[in-house]
């Protein structure tokens, strides 16, 4: 994950905030579909480094967004806030629905679900979610 981080940030201020935050999202769905076709720990094991490399992305994109948001407003603290409490919501509801699908369905429903939703966030963010670097922004 710390790789990533490093290469997230440096990426985010060559290519944009939006396309490697994509690419983080896109890594989602993918996972979740990938957990689905083997239980092989020689399979789980490197497609659990997937899980890596989303975090290390989100870990320093949603900064640094939140940052490029609120700059000059005084406002980066509360704002962070709101976001890492909704994070923390969307985990816990996951991990709800996650168990009930999986104790009515299955494993293979549970990460199937959870895929779905994913490739769900990702359509939106392509759709809605806006460059929020300033050099970029002005470059085009």
């Amino acid at each position: 994950m710390i790789p990533t981080c490093v290469l997230a940030g440096r990426f985010a201020d060559n290519w944009g905030r939006r396309p490697v935050f994509l690419f983080a999202m896109m890594v989602l769905p993918l996972r979740g579909f990938l957990y689905i076709l083997s239980n092989s720990p020689y399979f789980v094991v490197p497609v659990q480094l997937l899980d890596g490399i989303g975090a290390g992305i989100f870990g320093v994109l949603v900064s640094v967004i939140v940052a490029d948001l609120t700059a000059g407003t005084g406002r980066y603290n509360a704002v962070r806030g709101v976001v890492m409490t909704a994070q923390g919501i969307g985990a816990a509801l996951s991990n709800l629905a996650t168990g009930a699908i999986v104790q009515a369905a299955g494993y293979r429903a549970g990460f199937l679900s959870l895929a779905l939703v994913a490739l769900v966030g990702l359509v939106i963010c392509y759709v809605w979610l806006p460059e929020t670097h300033k050099r970029i922004n002005s470059a085009t």
